[in-house]
């Protein structure tokens, strides 16, 4: 009966190693919601391909601004027109994809914090009306995401780690509220390189595009080598991933063919300890191009 239970033992250890293991293991993490061409969200997650899923984006909010839900062709929001996007977010998140809100993006950048307390302010709505908490008007459903992803452009530096500190307390309230953000390459990023170091970020992904000074440019990996050290040992992210687009006309550079990516680059970043994987702008483009598709094996 005793070895009975020191095998059962061990093999429960073994077990929660491996849990462990795989719960920290790289994967691709992908932004949908701005085309409405890019198929449903239900349909990005049964691709298999992702272990992330940014919902993109809540692109108004702070300063009294009333919070505005963007997501292209998919819904309006108005009328709880959003709210049935709630079955196919728990049903991403029964395939073991992490589904974040992202707020902010370049595109609109009608959105700004003016305090600590707006920052306050923002975060009890995004409990209430996105994670954890309750509200009679939350426009994605009863779904409960996981958590929020910063995309914070145009400068403003102050009170996103205010922001940060506010929605991790949250965590305390049954299910952990992740934080991720999509910084710029140029380090340190202009708008959250404050919140960054609060060291309450728990995945990172890096745009290692549209900045020539720290991209992949026409077979030359060095300035984004260069810039991928510079991050993974400066800020207290345990997880960072290499950000890129997922065609050519995503962005105005830094596109690396996928043969490219898994031979020059992959094999040159990833004895980071800080090492998470990829980052693709957009499901759109990954479409056009099945560039997850092409990596997925050797993220």
């Amino acid at each position: 009966m005793a070895s009975n239970v020191v095998i059962s033992l061990a093999i429960l250890a073994l077990s929660v190693l491996i849990l462990a293991v795989s719960s920290d293991a790289s994967g691709i993490a992908i932004y949908w919601g701005q085309n409405g061409n890019e198929g449903t969200l239900e349909e990005t997650c049964s691709s298999g391909y992702y272990a992330f899923v940014n919902i993109a984006f809540l692109a108004a909010f702070g300063n009294d601004t009333t919070p505005v839900l963007n997501l292209a062709g998919h819904c309006v929001p108005l009328n709880n027109g959003c709210a049935n996007l709630s079955s196919d977010i728990k049903s991403c998140q029964a395939k073991n994809i992490k589904v974040m809100l992202s707020i902010g993006g370049e595109t609109f950048k009608n959105y700004t914090l003016t305090s600590a307390e707006d920052a306050r302010q923002l975060a009890t709505y995004l409990w209430n009306n996105f994670l954890g908490g309750q509200s009679s008007s939350r426009p994605l459903g009863d779904a409960v995401l996981d958590g929020i992803d910063f995309v914070i452009e145009g400068g403003q530096v102050q009170y996103w780690d205010e922001l940060a500190r506010n929605l991790s307390s949250y965590s305390n309230q049954s299910k952990k509220v992740y934080l991720t953000a999509a910084p710029q390459c140029v380090f340190p990023d202009a708008s959250l390189g404050a919140a960054l170091n609060t060291g309450l970020f728990d995945y990172v992904w890096v745009q290692f595009y549209n900045n020539p000074p720290c991209q992949y440019t026409a077979g030359n990996a060095t300035y984004l080598q260069n810039s991928w050290e510079i991050w993974t040992s400066s800020i207290p992210a345990a997880n960072i991933l290499l950000g890129l687009p997922a065609a050519p006309n995503a962005s105005i550079g830094g596109f690396i063919p996928p043969s490219n990516l898994i031979s020059e680059v992959l094999p040159a970043i990833k004895n980071s300890t800080k090492y998470g994987g990829v980052m693709l702008w957009s499901k759109y483009y990954d479409n056009l191009t099945n560039y997850s598709s092409s990596i997925k094996n050797y993220v």
